[in-house]
């Protein structure tokens, strides 16, 4: 007979995903009297961590109405969920500061191994899983169940072959049959015939000459020609054929592709040709879509710390959108050799976008409860951001609208958060196969912001 499992949740389980009581399916599920300690410490935090605080104290109190939390009740998927009150007499190193809520839970797991239960401890905290495994306790990070690891992520883009004939047809028909391609596996050195996820993008190697190529789009039945890779808003041209993916995706009207997700390592312009498309579609264009560009970044927050600055919202926020302004600096002023010649005339060109009211920036957290329309929206540093705060982006989205979710899964900034829990990866999987949503992912031979840059990226 199997033993059933117990998972022990600490606390940053529960504060980064407030319904991790539930996802053990039958298994039982244990948190220290500690953790409801720390817990009720957040339950006043205007952050996404109290909010996940607050829901998380009712759904135990929901719990509590089926009996006794100390005794364990039953939970929906045929688990019990439990308090732990005991277990204080159990010794840990004698260096473990018996105070620290860490070392407690340290000390329910040991406790609970002692008298016979298999027990492995829940935790995003990386030195309290080396601790764990230090006492010989099994340990697991805690991950949204649709995020694999890093090299199995979805990446918008596959890499297919077919025939030289097939590829002429596919040039003149203007589309080809997904049985007329096949796909190679380096590792069993056979060939196989891909599946494709709607708006996947797709490199065609022809099989007679690998370096000919053509490039194009799954639409849920054949593969098609891109519409916009000839194009080059305010004379922005793609260098790569990862560029050529994004601009494809970018200028896909809203309604067609009203949410578009791109990943990519520094320096492969996904900023930069996000704000490109975005000036281009209010500004050169006859018809304007778009009422505004709206930008934001997740790791400005409006509590203390940005609340002790003095000034406006947009004064507050200006500062911290440097990394933005860069890039403006470059698309108000395209001669190079004399941009920074008059750097007060070039600041006085971007500032103006900002007062005409072309660009608009925001905090995150402002965009919750709002209904936004034909707003040309960029979520900058999106992997910082939480699957909850993306779901509620996402959902804020109206009528004629284009979010926009760039970032790097490899370089996280908020605590709790790796490259596979970020909400950024949660949403590339969650929405892959949408008819609603393009995506794509620029490689590292990508990088076209300098040649140290490609260097870096290589090499670091």
């Amino acid at each position: 007979m199997t033993l059933k499992k117990t998972y022990v949740l600490d606390t940053n389980v529960i504060l980064y995903s407030s319904g991790a009581i539930l996802a053990f399916e039958d298994g039982d599920v244990v948190i220290p009297e500690v953790v409801l300690e720390e817990l009720d410490g957040f339950k006043k935090d205007k952050s996404d961590l109290g909010f996940n605080a607050r829901h998380a104290a009712r759904l135990i109190d929901g719990l509590r109405k089926r009996g006794k939390l100390n005794k364990g009740v039953q939970l929906p998927s045929g688990g019990n969920f439990r308090v732990e009150m005991n277990h204080y007499d159990v010794k840990l190193p004698p260096a473990w500061d018996r105070s620290k809520p860490d070392n407690r839970i340290m000390q329910v797991c040991k406790g609970l191994k002692e008298q016979g239960e298999d027990v492995c401890l829940i935790t995003k905290d990386i030195f309290e899983r080396i601790k764990a495994d230090i006492i010989n306790i099994d340990v697991e990070d805690f991950y949204e169940k649709v995020v694999p690891e890093d090299k199995s992520q979805y990446t918008g883009r596959a890499e297919v072959y077919a025939s030289k004939q097939n590829i002429e047809n596919f040039y003149r028909e203007k589309y080809m049959e997904t049985d007329k391609i096949t796909c190679y596996d380096e590792e069993t050195e056979k060939y196989f015939t891909p599946n494709f996820y709607v708006n996947e993008f797709v490199i065609i190697h022809c099989f007679e000459h690998p370096k000919q190529t053509a490039l194009g789009r799954f639409d849920g039945k054949k593969i098609v020609p891109l519409n916009f890779k000839d194009s080059s808003p305010l004379g922005i041209n793609p260098r790569n054929v990862g560029q050529k993916f994004m601009l494809e995706a970018l200028l896909t009207n809203a309604e067609k592709a009203p949410l578009v997700i791109i990943k990519g390592p520094a320096g492969t312009a996904k900023t930069f040709f996000s704000l490109a498309v975005g000036l281009h579609n209010m500004m050169e264009e006859d018809n304007r879509k778009y009422r505004k560009m709206l930008v934001c970044r997740p790791n400005i927050t409006m509590g203390e710390d940005i609340g002790f600055l003095p000034g406006t919202e947009q004064e507050k926020i200006f500062p911290l959108m440097r990394p933005i302004l860069d890039n403006l600096e470059i698309l108000v002023d395209s001669d190079e050799k004399e941009r920074y010649k008059d750097e007060k005339e070039l600041e006085d060109k971007v500032r103006e976008l900002f007062d005409r009211g072309i660009i608009t920036t925001e905090a995150v957290g402002y965009l919750r409860g709002r209904s936004i329309t034909k707003n040309w929206l960029v979520v900058d540093e999106a992997q910082n951001l939480t699957p909850k705060q993306v779901k509620a982006i996402i959902t804020r989205v109206g009528v004629g609208t284009k979010l926009l979710l760039i970032g790097d899964p490899d370089q996280i900034d908020q605590a709790f958060l790796d490259s596979r829990s970020n909400g950024l990866s949660y949403a590339s999987e969650k929405m892959k196969g949408s008819p609603l949503c393009y995506q794509v992912t620029l490689k590292h031979d990508e990088c076209e912001r300098s040649p140290l840059a490609y260097e870096a990226s290589k090499r670091l």
